[in-house]
C-alpha cells in the first residue's frame, strides 16, 4: 500500500474506475452475446432489435473510452453483416 496521502487516494479512485469499467465491459459482452443468441435461434427481426440495443449500449461505452471506438465499430459491424446474411 502507498504511503503518500495522494498516492493513496490515487489508489482508491483506480479500484473505483476498475469496478465502474469493468461492469460496463461485461454490459458490452452481454449486449453482443444476445445479439448472437437472437441470430442463433433464426428469428431476423428479433435480432435487429437486440442489434439496435447493443448499438447504443456499445457506443456509449466506447464514448467513455473503456472500448476502443475502432474495436466498437468492428463489434457493430460484424454483428449487422451476420444479421444481413440470414436468411
Amino acid at each position: 500500500m502507498a504511503n503518500i496521502k495522494s498516492a493513496r487516494k490515487r489508489a482508491r479512485q483506480a479500484l473505483q474506475t476498475r469496478k465502474r469499467n469493468m461492469s460496463l465491459r461485461t454490459a458490452a459482452r452481454s449486449a453482443i452475446s444476445s445479439v448472437k443468441k437472437a441470430i442463433a435461434s433464426g428469428d431476423k427481426a428479433a435480432a435487429q432489435a437486440a442489434l439496435e440495443k447493443s448499438r447504443a449500449v456499445i457506443d456509449r461505452i466506447s464514448a467513455k473510452g473503456v472500448l476502443h471506438h475502432n474495436a466498437a465499430a468492428r463489434h457493430k459491424r460484424r454483428l449487422a453483416h451476420a444479421i444481413k446474411e440470414m436468411r
